[in-house]
């Protein structure tokens, strides 16, 4: 059971925690909690409740995330993903039916922690993330053109194409003021990290833009004028439940729980990369699930780890949960002393720091690469991709999570024509005429999304000697973008610590698939082989030259 759920806040404490660590997670955790000051009351606004729940989810669930959660850098709370969700099921179920599919998809998490699920999560494939995510991107893009414009618009049609056809009938309302608002929020925050580093674009932009039209009066939507006045305490309350229709939420609280894990391992992953950490997902599950089952207690909406506040944490110097828990405190004295200014900011502010979130989160780069790569992954993200803009995000992922599954059947129906599939086998041979300081690993096997984790895992464990890799791919039929995505993941971290790689074996629809993606170019195209033959040579030749390189430092020093 320890091993099941044991919090890296435990660990750190057990391992002994310095004042100067302190001192940088303190920094770090203040950093962290004015970022995501405006962003947890522009998430909740576009979500469609109000903006002091967005704080509340912030300070509750980021406090616990950090407290009992699997990763030591993880900063958790209200994110983008979740606003085409939340907004969808306050527009059918109401605030109430909002609390209650939380708390169940915390119950949800809780499950899938208990089941031991971390780690089968991490295997969803790369172009349905990319798929979804930049779906939602656009739907959030969309939904910010009301406030945007400060059209005049009693309600805007929560279905795509209707609500563009609404923007459209509307535009002889357009607010001039209301787009300058916008034009300058998103300006401001592009602009302003090339004079301050530390302090976020989105802060700037909202307490400049708020006093500007403060002090001028400019005739435009605010916070006050639409949700009233912003609370400044906590108050517990449970929601009323209709038990008769509890069932009702089974759907929604499944997506929530699917979307939330995925996010927040995804999160805690690259965090692992930036820190050199290994986070433990079960109890980030776990931790997770807790979180969305006490914040709706409170009235707060549901929560997942964040990666731009995670990476944001770990540039300041967060290392320890300790930031993520100031963090909290850091939204907390906020809200408790100077919430009451926050209702002077206005929605065309807000809509410009929520258009600047759409396009980071549309990872439109990764979605370029993947239409290069292969026909299974282009149908999967671009089915991803119009099931969630046009349709819903429920059905999206339940559509895509099958449809990857039933393709990639059909791949390895076809592989196994080609060489016996054993996702298991990472063979590292000996031969008597290999150098010591060279390594060889032999991937047999379908380079695909369910088996790259682990090529990436086993590749990862160099030895320390280790100075020339050969990868021997002779085996492998195919690479699908997740397998690119990983791979690419790993001989970035083996350049980093200075390791040549050298491919042998490679076979034409696998040297392609490297070639669309750049991966070739990465590698270098000198460094990949049809044949071990060939390879071989050229890894001494590696070899060679990095002995000479540390001779000629050891001569200079």
């Amino acid at each position: 059971m320890s091993r099941l759920f044991y919090p890296k806040l435990v660990s750190v404490l057990k391992t002994g925690y310095s004042g100067k660590q302190f001192q940088k997670d303190l920094f770090a955790g203040i950093i962290v909690g004015i970022v995501a000051l405006p962003l947890a009351i522009a998430f909740a606004v576009a979500s469609g409740v109000s903006p002091e729940k967005g704080l509340i989810t912030a300070v509750i669930a980021g406090f616990i995330i950090s407290a009992i959660g699997g990763s030591r850098v993880q900063i958790g709370g209200p994110t983008g993903a979740f606003i085409v969700i939340v907004f969808g099921i306050v527009t059918q179920y109401g605030l109430d039916g909002l609390l209650i599919s939380t708390i169940m998809a915390g119950v949800f998490l809780i499950a899938f922690g208990l089941l031991r699920l971390g780690s089968v999560l991490k295997y969803i494939p790369h172009s349905l993330i990319v798929g979804f995510t930049s779906g939602i991107a656009l739907v959030i893009f969309s939904t910010q053109m009301k406030d945007a414009f400060g059209l005049e618009l009693e309600s805007v049609p929560s279905e795509f194409l209707q609500k563009w056809h609404a923007y459209a009938g509307a535009i002889s309302s357009v607010n001039i003021y209301a787009v300058g608002i916008t034009v300058a929020t998103i300006l401001i925050t592009l602009l302003s990290k090339h004079v301050v580093k530390k302090i976020p674009g989105s802060f700037f932009a909202i307490v400049l833009v708020t006093a500007v039209v403060a002090i001028t009066g400019m005739p435009v939507s605010t916070i006050e004028t639409v949700f009233g006045e912003i609370k400044g305490n906590f108050s517990f309350d449970l929601p009323v439940i209709d038990w008769s229709n509890l069932t009702e939420y089974v759907q929604p609280a499944f997506t929530i729980a699917l979307l939330g894990a995925i996010e927040s391992l995804l999160s805690a992953v690259v965090s692992d990369g930036m820190i050199g950490g290994n986070h433990r997902s079960n109890t980030e599950l776990i931790a997770q699930g807790v979180a969305n089952v006490v914040t709706p207690l409170f009235g707060g909406i549901p929560a997942t780890g964040a990666i731009a506040r995670t990476a944001t944490n770990v540039r300041n110097g967060g290392r320890t949960p300790i930031a993520g828990i100031i963090h909290a405190f850091t939204l907390l004295l906020i809200m408790l002393f100077f919430g009451q200014w926050a209702k002077m900011i206005p929605m065309a502010c807000l809509a410009g720091i929520l258009i600047v979130v759409a396009y980071n989160m549309s990872e439109w780069r990764s979605f370029v690469s993947i239409l290069k790569g292969s026909r299974y992954d282009i149908f999967i993200l671009l089915t991803t991709f119009i099931l969630t803009v046009l349709v819903d995000l429920t059905v999206a992922i339940q559509i895509g999570v099958v449809l990857a599954a039933f393709l990639f059947m059909e791949r390895m129906s076809k592989g196994s024509n080609i060489i016996p599939v054993d996702i298991e086998t990472d063979l590292l041979d000996n031969y008597s005429d290999v150098p010591g300081c060279i390594e060889i690993y032999e991937i047999s096997g379908p380079f695909f999304f369910a088996a790259a984790k682990k090529y990436q895992e086993v590749l990862k464990n160099f030895k320390s000697h280790t100075q020339v890799m050969i990868i021997r791919m002779r085996h492998v039929p195919f690479i699908d973008a997740t397998g690119i995505h990983n791979f690419k993941e790993t001989l970035s971290e083996l350049k980093h610590h200075h390791k040549k790689v050298v491919l042998s074996g490679v076979q034409p629809d696998v040297f392609k698939a490297l070639e669309k993606s750049g991966l070739a170019d990465f590698i270098g195209r000198e460094h990949i082989f049809t044949s071990f033959d060939e390879a071989l040579p050229a890894a001494k030749a590696l070899l060679h030259e990095c002995e000479a390189m540390a001779e000629h430092s050891i001569s200079k020093i």
